[in-house]
């Protein structure tokens, strides 16, 4: 039973994580090479506490006892009592791997490690450990301590105690599990990137602003927020390394240029908020493309055995507030309709046969 664990990045992310784990009442170290960040991480978390008190949701004395539970580092060998490590790090290849392997010397041998990547396959990840069986991938979604769902992505070489291990550990945190395969994009991101990168292509060829293509997007998807929205949320430059991680599968997950120009300067969308109502054809086409670019590659994925229809609905549902998701699309829609939209997502030439190539003011 995992009752320790160490969590290895005090950003967003490892702050999320650690702030589910303490109030679970586990012993919970977060260690970053920054004093400055675990500062930082500690009024966050004190301040997050002190709301769910407010909002009585937690006790004041569930808040001191989750306060007790918190040690801040930056000493990677306090992690040498660890059951579970969750790196939390900057999303590269080459930082997670150099961090495991000083790491995984200094780890006792049946300590669980974990991967928090969101784009990097597990396995290459893995690929540095002399026991990569010890290793799987548990992917947060933003805010962590407060989105419910958690994708597992175990690898063949991932060891069945380790995954089972793992999934105890979620259901003690409250978390809800999502099995996913190893492969690009695992099971959520896999069609929500897409459907976020033709948002951009569709600013880019002037059809439509992003106030007005996110308004169109939360009334066609049942969303609470449009895919502009989500991308300054979780920066322009998170989502670039997504579609970039996800272009092997083909042209169809080429990053946008609008997002790659974004990215590179650092920077976010400008969203007007009182978007102009857009005229019928515009809607159509806008409602169209956003729906094959999120059917296309959730029907690959589902083909291809990376996640379950029923987990994937779920999934989207939960962490996305994806309500009219691909599944719930693939089962209402007429199969007709269907492949035509999908037609239109993985055929790039046959987008604006209307002629709709126009700013919608």
């Amino acid at each position: 039973m995992i009752r320790r664990v160490a969590i290895f990045g005090a950003g967003t992310m490892g702050g999320g994580i650690a702030l589910t784990c303490i109030k679970a009442g586990l012993q919970t170290t977060v260690v970053d090479t920054s004093p400055a960040a675990l500062v930082a991480l500690r009024g966050r978390i004190e301040a997050h506490l002190s709301r769910e008190v407010q909002k009585a949701r937690l006790t004041g004395d569930q808040a001191d006892a989750a306060v007790e539970c918190l040690t801040l580092s930056t000493a990677a060998g306090v992690a040498v009592s660890a059951d579970l490590v969750i790196e939390a790090v900057f999303e590269d290849l080459r930082v997670k791997q150099d961090l495991l392997k000083r790491l995984e010397p200094t780890l006792r041998p049946d300590t669980i490690i974990a991967t928090n990547t969101s784009c990097l396959l597990v396995r290459d990840v893995a690929s540095v450990l002399d026991d990569p069986g010890r290793m799987l991938g548990l992917h947060y979604f933003s805010p962590a301590e407060v989105n419910p769902v958690v994708e597992v992505i175990a690898p063949p070489q991932t060891r069945p105690e380790v995954r089972q291990a793992a999934l105890a550990f979620l259901s003690q945190t409250g978390k809800s599990a999502l099995p996913c395969a190893d492969r690009p994009g695992f099971a959520l991101n896999r069609f929500f990137c897409p459907f976020c990168n033709e948002a951009v292509r569709l600013l880019d060829e002037g059809i439509a602003t992003t106030g007005q293509i996110d308004a169109m997007a939360c009334a066609a998807f049942g969303l609470a927020a449009g895919p502009f929205r989500v991308m300054n949320l979780i920066k322009p430059v998170i989502l670039l390394q997504a579609m970039q991680s996800l272009s092997p599968l083909g042209p169809n997950y080429t990053p946008a240029a609008g997002l790659q120009a974004i990215a590179a300067d650092a920077g976010r969308w400008t969203i007007e908020a009182d978007p102009a109502v857009v005229p019928p054809d515009v809607a159509r086409l806008l409602t169209e493309r956003l729906t094959g670019a999120a059917l296309a590659p959730a029907l690959e994925a589902l083909a291809e055995g990376v996640v379950q229809a029923p987990d994937l609905d779920r999934g989207a549902k939960a962490a996305l507030r994806f309500e009219r998701n691909p599944v719930v699309l693939r089962d209402t829609l007429p199969k007709a309709e269907v492949d035509r939209l999908v037609a239109l997502a993985t055929s790039p030439q046959k987008r604006g046969d209307d002629g709709v190539r126009r700013l919608a003011t």
